[in-house]
């Protein structure tokens, strides 16, 4: 299975994937209209909603996953952005979260 270069998402069937090419890289959610990759902040908020809405807890807590998450992905190893910067989920908070989902 592939799993969205940004953000992670398992793109499973042809509406996952952005603009429904099965062969991109990124899903629906990280692309603009154009197909464009959204800005890291807007990937990183969407990210920590999700998160909010399937995990509960507060905010601090989701932005703490989902830098954790994010910084994983190999696309933001090369594309850094502010809100990456910060504290960051330990490898337990995180692999728990994940087995929630």
């Amino acid at each position: 299975m592939k799993n969205c270069i940004t953000c992670g998402m398992p793109l499973e069937k042809k509406e996952d994937f952005a603009l429904g090419d099965e062969n991109a890289k990124f899903c629906a959610y990280c692309v603009n209209p154009d197909g464009s990759v959204k800005s890291g902040e807007e990937i990183f908020n969407g990210g920590v909603q999700f998160f909010l809405s399937v995990l509960g807890g507060d905010k601090s807590f989701a932005e703490k996953i989902t830098r954790k998450n994010m910084s994983q992905l190999p696309y933001w190893q090369e594309h850094s952005f502010e809100s990456l910067h910060g504290d960051m989920a330990t490898d337990e908070e995180f692999q728990a979260a994940m087995a929630r989902l």
